[in-house]
């Protein structure tokens, strides 16, 4: 164990040596430059190229601790030139496959031999290097780091208990969204611009602060831009040549929220429960999607089910009992594989937005995990066409039955998806069937899109709007009143009606060549089938057995020989046709009540006829 003395005393030891070798973890640190200032040091101030070397690539990567180490070696050169201390840099400069391995120690130990071929004292803030070079002899002061607790941050002080998120930009007064989700407004709260040195500063607090407390991390370090979770803030700082000036933006959730907090039905809670699903939670930017998605984690957490998130950054306020996943080494589809292996029953994906993460969610899905994403969308059904072209067509159902939109904190749509194989509305020839994703309205049951192929398409056809049966009803019989003295109406779908009309009308009612039939089709925009108006039917039902010959369907109905019946396949109607002498119905198999039937089996339906 290394024994933890005061930083006074620390100092007092310093100022006692005659040379002093800083190495990069001391020139990042920052608090050496300040010491000088008001030490009696007369030493000399030794810098290691190593760590002159090390600062640069940092810097040259867009990382802030290669700016910071750099800018104390200039505060360092001119206190000593100032107070007449020798500051000299000595070593040599590492070659490329040092800088590569520093990680493993490479750097760390060419300034080591700097401080020992000096006969210098090696100040660190790193504890192993303090070990190492204690072990070799070598004479050695361990810096420890100040304690910076993430509430003590200046960027702390910019929030209130209503604020979301606060802008800090180089250039420009501090800036923050506060009130509620939904309802949020930007507030100015200075007028004084705010520095590059300012930003900087409080940069390296929340750096420091991040890699000191236990319930923050650094989430991503790329060239330019840095991720850090402090607490609850999601915290990004981004930097030149990334951005054309320094900016950092600290966001947090307003409030943690239950789920019943939003309504959410007994009848979707008892979906989540029921069995593991796929879900997509979308919304826009800023609408509560995530905090949406703790609730729900927190809710499955108190049903039994066992829980884990992947994140990145890890920014969801969950439970502790919930582990948050980030990308391992980088990747999500390798956390996934550690994931297969721990077998959560729910894994919550913050957030969807590359095709390898719906690629990765997929995979999770289809591996019998249930999912639930979080993506951002600006429609309902944005959520899901994000998936087209990602997954294929025929499994995003597999993958994503439900879709639940959030918009300024609350629920505002609910899909559940379905696979389905049928004739795509408007269309009407039944060779024209083939495999739709009908996208329900999840409280009403209504299909509102329906996404299918057309060649080489993929079509996502809105059918919100569609007229009520009872209106197009109301239509033809209000035309056939005008032209015929008996008739009855029966409207099949939105798209298709049956007239029948007594058989000495049929031709008046068609016209010549079909023009008035025609004519009334596109006044009323329905098909129409017109037929003899026959005895009146007593509205019974019989489940009818089917067989098949080679070009026939064979639909078995004893008892009603030489009567005329209508064919459905459960509630959609068919044809009328006539029972022959042996009670069977011969339907063609290459007509379109032929394929109708063929499509109706294929979807597992039983076949009815009404007499």
């Amino acid at each position: 164990m290394i024994e933890s003395r005061a930083e006074s005393d620390l100092y007092h030891e310093i100022s006692q040596k005659k040379k002093i070798v800083p190495d990069t973890s001391a020139l990042v640190d920052g608090r050496l430059s300040r010491f000088f200032e008001t030490s009696n040091f007369r030493g000399s101030i030794i810098i290691p190229e190593p760590a002159v070397a090390e600062l640069e690539a940092q810097a040259n990567f867009g990382k802030m601790s290669g700016y910071q180490g750099l800018e104390e070696i200039t505060r360092l050169r001119r206190i000593a030139e100032e107070r007449g201390i020798e500051f000299r840099f000595a070593g040599e400069r590492p070659k490329l496959e040092d800088i590569k391995l520093s990680r493993g120690g490479a750097i760390d130990d060419l300034i080591r031999k700097v401080a020992e071929a000096e006969n210098a004292t090696l100040v660190t803030c790193d504890g192993v290097q303090h070990l190492v070079s204690k072990a070799k002899g070598i004479d050695s002061v361990l810096l420890r780091q100040e304690k910076i607790r993430p509430e003590e941050t200046k960027v702390i002080s910019f929030f209130t208990a209503d604020t979301a998120s606060v802008h800090l930009r180089e250039g420009n007064p501090p800036f923050a969204k506060r009130g509620r989700i939904g309802n949020l407004k930007l507030v100015k709260l200075s007028d004084k611009p705010l520095s590059l040195e300012e930003l900087r500063e409080i940069a390296h607090e929340i750096l420091e602060a991040a890699r000191q407390d236990d319930d923050s991390s650094v989430e991503i370090e790329r060239h330019g831009a840095t991720v850090v979770q402090l607490r609850d803030l999601r915290i990004a700082i981004a930097e030149r040549p990334f951005a054309d000036k320094m900016e950092i933006t600290a966001v947090r959730p307003v409030a943690k929220v239950s789920i019943n907090e939003y309504g959410v039905s007994e009848e979707l809670k008892r979906r989540f429960i029921e069995k593991q699903r796929g879900i997509l939670i979308a919304g826009p930017p800023g609408a509560g999607k995530s905090t949406f998605a703790a609730s729900v984690a927190d809710f499955l957490m108190e049903n039994g089910f066992m829980v884990k998130t992947m994140e990145s950054p890890r920014d969801l306020m969950v439970r502790d009992e919930i582990t948050q996943y980030a990308p391992l080494e980088g990747d999500m589809s390798l956390t996934a594989d550690i994931l297969l292996l721990v077998r959560p029953d729910y894994t919550i994906y913050d957030e969807l937005r590359k095709t390898s993460d719906f690629q990765t969610f997929a995979d999770m899905r289809l591996a019998g995990v249930g999912m639930i994403g979080v993506t951002h969308a600006t429609r309902p059904i944005d959520a899901i066409q994000r998936m087209v072209g990602r997954v294929d067509l025929g499994v995003i159902p597999q993958v994503v039955d439900t879709v639940i939109f959030i918009d300024a904190g609350r629920i505002t749509k609910v899909y559940e998806l379905k696979f389905t194989v049928k004739v795509p509305t408007g269309m009407t020839e039944a060779d024209l069937a083939r495999p739709v994703i009908d996208v329900h309205d999840f409280n009403s049951k209504r299909v509102e899109f329906e996404i299918y192929t057309y060649g080489e398409q993929v079509v996502v056809m809105p059918l919100v709007g569609e007229r009520d049966p009872d209106e197009i009803k109301a239509i033809l019989e209000a035309i056939l009143s005008d032209l015929v003295r008996d008739y009855e109406v029966d409207v099949l779908s939105e798209r298709k009606a049956i007239v029948r009309v007594p058989e000495d009308q049929i031709s008046f009612l068609l016209g010549r060549r079909g023009r008035n039939i025609r004519r009334i089709e596109d006044e009323v925009k329905v098909s129409i089938d017109v037929q003899p108006l026959k005895e009146k039917r007593k509205g019974k039902v019989m489940e009818a057995e089917v067989g098949e010959s080679k070009k026939q369907w064979l639909i078995y109905v004893p008892g009603l020989e030489g009567r005329e019946v209508d064919v459905f396949a459960e509630n959609e109607y068919i044809t009328t046709a006539s029972v022959g002498r042996k009670g069977v119905i011969r339907i063609r198999k290459d007509k379109d009540p032929g394929k109708t039937i063929k499509i109706a089996l294929m979807r597992g339906k039983k076949i009815y006829v009404k007499y």
